[in-house]
């Protein structure tokens, strides 16, 4: 069975979303990659943080939208186990960069003020931009969220 691990684990349970439910995750995607680039000047942590967070919910989108649900601790490292075993070994280059983004966002709320350039920024931003529209495409088969 997919995701056996996770399951066994108590990381995650099964989950009969609606399609509000996932719908209502990929408009707070959205919403947070239009913060994070009016956000990019003044505060790139910031702008880091809601492009992270854009991914996030795109993935739990998938989650749902999979029949999944993450719980417990941890939800975020679950959220990436998660995508990463979804999307397969063709995507594995964008999984780890969805985890990295995780662990320097972890630090950046929890440790370090201003670790984040707004060169860094902006990559985090266009590559959330892309893992956006590239899971939502999977999820509802389309590709232009005007983004």
């Amino acid at each position: 069975m997919p995701y056996d691990h996770l399951l066994k684990q108590g990381r995650m349970k099964e989950y009969t979303a609606t399609s509000s439910e996932v719908q209502q995750l990929l408009k707070v995607a959205v919403r947070d990659l239009n913060a994070a680039a009016h956000n990019l000047d003044g505060a790139p942590d910031w702008a880091y943080t809601m492009a992270y967070n854009a991914i996030l919910q795109v993935s739990r989108a998938l989650m749902l939208y999979s029949g999944y649900r993450p719980r417990g601790s941890d939800q975020h490292a679950t959220v990436v186990e998660f995508v990463k075993e979804a999307l397969g070994a063709a995507h594995e280059n964008q999984t780890y960069l969805f985890d990295q983004m995780r662990r320097k966002r972890h630090r950046v709320i929890y440790e370090v003020a201003g670790l984040i350039s707004k060169n860094e920024a902006e990559q985090a931003i266009t590559f959330s931009k892309e893992f956006v529209k590239q899971i939502t495409a999977m999820i509802t088969k389309q590709v232009d969220l005007g983004i």
